[in-house]
């Protein structure tokens, strides 16, 4: 259960353990897209007369199972549990218990 704005850490691929903020969330495709991770080279070409070619580099999505949420309180990697507080029901971190 992660949303947009959340910190994440990277479980797998070439990013394995650096920490990035979650810029879009796809849950039909379950995916995430993290704001300096999961990096691809993307040449463009050039649009008007005299104006350089260049490499840009974009975000690319990921899966959602490759990220982990970082809990804002704790500080440490954790999965998400729920509790109701009220009629609201609030995300919950796992180790400390504290609300995410």
């Amino acid at each position: 259960m992660i949303k947009k704005g959340d910190n994440v850490i990277m479980l797998s691929g070439k990013d394995r353990g650096k920490k990035g903020k979650v810029l879009f969330v796809f849950p039909a495709e379950d995916k995430v897209v993290v704001e300096g991770l999961n990096l691809i080279a993307r040449h463009q070409r050039a649009r008007k007369q005299g104006q350089k070619g260049q490499v840009v580099h974009k975000e690319r999505a990921v899966n959602a199972s490759a990220v982990q949420l970082v809990c804002s309180k704790c500080g440490k990697p954790t999965r998400v549990g729920s509790r109701m507080v009220g009629k609201n029901k609030v995300r919950v971190c796992k180790k400390c218990g504290g609300e995410i």
